[in-house]
């Protein structure tokens, strides 16, 4: 049997995944993180992309999109805290691409009044969604 380490994906709403795995993979502010049991003690900020948990039988892969938050590591458990946690299947595509169509034309207008941080900052949201439901898409052969 696989060494395992106990895994919580917590939004502001609710407990969204509680369990063993395997192997966990996070988008972190300094670069995409890869956690196995008995990782050493970390705490860091994620930013808005997918994470990708490998269950304990290493069969199936869960994927959820999370708009940012903190992701604690200790040795046999790893806690995410996120603001926003969806499975990539529940993802509303069309919005995902709309918000991201909404974003590059803010981007690209050169009007005075455009918050440029807050329309990149959506543009990154938007593209981290689409991310996740390409990777569910591959996943399940769509």
């Amino acid at each position: 049997m696989a060494m395992t380490m106990h895994v919580d994906v917590v939004s502001a709403e609710a407990e969204i995944f509680s369990g063993p795995a395997t192997m966990l993979f996070a988008p972190g502010v300094m670069g995409d993180l890869g956690i196995m049991p008995r990782h050493a003690p970390l705490l860091t900020r994620i930013k808005p992309g997918e994470v990708r948990i490998i269950t304990d039988q290493g069969d199936e892969e869960l994927v959820f999109y999370v708009s940012g938050g903190m992701l604690e590591i200790q040795p046999e458990a790893v806690t995410i805290l996120a603001d926003t946690v969806q499975r990539a299947d529940d993802i509303d595509e069309a919005a995902a691409l709309e918000a991201k169509e909404r974003a590059e034309k803010l981007l690209t207008d050169r009007k005075d009044d455009v918050d440029y941080a807050a329309a990149s900052a959506e543009l990154a949201e938007a593209m981290a969604q689409l991310q996740a439901i390409q990777r569910l898409k591959k996943k399940i052969g769509r």
